[in-house]
């Protein structure tokens, strides 16, 4: 059995949205302006506009696949992956994470741990054998906890 699911973060889209909607009307702006040395499309605020969308977009989503070896999150088209191998994982268990915990990718002092979430305060807290602690955001977290618990039992056979 593999589990592969995708959370979409709808919130991001919308600041995704937001922004495009801003960018378009500055430029849309400027170019009424009449003709001057100074006016005209400037590449490095293009491309810093163009970056700026880019990331947003590539934290839009989150997929969760569990296969026969690994638990795998990607971040939207990709821009972002991890994987950790299931025979490392020695528990994971349902949580809900702060508010204040954000989203995206955080790392946290105090508890020690990383988190990876899109939308939600639902998540899988998993622990690895070298004593590190990670939370993966979803909005399924029993169906993704029974799926990483079924995988690892099946792993260490």
């Amino acid at each position: 059995m593999s589990y592969k699911h995708t959370q979409i973060g709808y919130l991001m889209l919308v600041v995704t949205l937001v922004v495009l909607v801003l960018f378009a009307w500055a430029y849309i702006t400027t170019s009424a302006e009449p003709p001057s040395v100074d006016s005209g499309t400037n590449f490095a605020v293009t491309t810093v506009m163009a970056l700026i969308i880019f990331i947003l977009a590539s934290f839009a989503s989150l997929q969760v696949i569990v296969d026969g070896e690994y638990l795998r999150i990607k971040f939207g088209y990709g821009i972002y992956r991890k994987k950790f191998l299931l025979n490392e994982i020695t528990s994971a268990n349902t949580v809900k994470n702060h508010w204040y915990y954000g989203w995206g990718i955080r790392g946290w002092l105090w508890p020690k741990m990383w988190i990876y979430n899109v939308s939600g305060f639902d998540a899988v807290e998993i622990k690895l054998k070298n004593g590190r602690t990670y939370r993966v955001g979803t909005d399924e977290p029993e169906k993704l906890e029974q799926a990483i618990l079924q995988m690892t039992e099946q792993s260490k056979q």
